[in-house]
């Protein structure tokens, strides 16, 4: 098995439908507080431009870029920041963390997970759902959470 590397050539994107700044998420998140959120549609036509922007730029930098569409029901304000709920590893592992809110929850797709081998040619040989730790209030919100340091094989996390 090749070591695990610090950068990847491919990453998945998922495109906004109705991004908007979530209450839910409000206390435990200062990104929003700092944006006018006002006019949810303006700000989602904003967020649209600026994912086809990033899309375009990362394209252009030669990574790979697998765009996943998000759906308008259910609601996940938060959806187009997937690193929280999913990871993937070089040895076909897939982790699926618990998240705190409820909404973000409702984030995990398995048609996500299973367009990674079915569609993009990606071997998922393991899924692990660490998911069963929202229902004991313990959360670990993937690398929202952590920075993974692959080829010294070390995860920092911040409380």
């Amino acid at each position: 098995m090749p070591a695990d590397r610090q950068c990847t050539d491919t990453v998945f994107v998922i495109r906004p439908c109705r991004f908007q700044a979530n209450p839910e998420t409000a206390a435990s998140n200062a990104f929003p507080a700092q944006a006018p959120w006002q006019d949810l549609a303006a700000s989602n036509a904003r967020a649209q431009r600026q994912f086809d922007g990033l899309v375009d730029t990362i394209t252009a930098a030669g990574v790979r870029c697998l765009v996943f569409d998000d759906t308008p029901e259910p609601h996940t304000p938060d959806s187009i920041f997937p690193n929280n709920w999913i990871t993937t590893h070089t040895d076909g592992s897939v982790v699926l963390f618990p998240m705190e809110a409820p909404s973000r929850r409702r984030e995990r797709r398995s048609d996500i997970v299973e367009a990674f081998s079915k569609t993009h040619g990606f071997e998922v040989a393991r899924v692990v759902d660490l998911s069963p730790a929202e229902d004991e209030g313990r959360y670990l919100e993937g690398t929202g959470s952590l920075v993974l340091d692959r080829e010294n094989r070390v995860a920092y996390a911040c409380r």
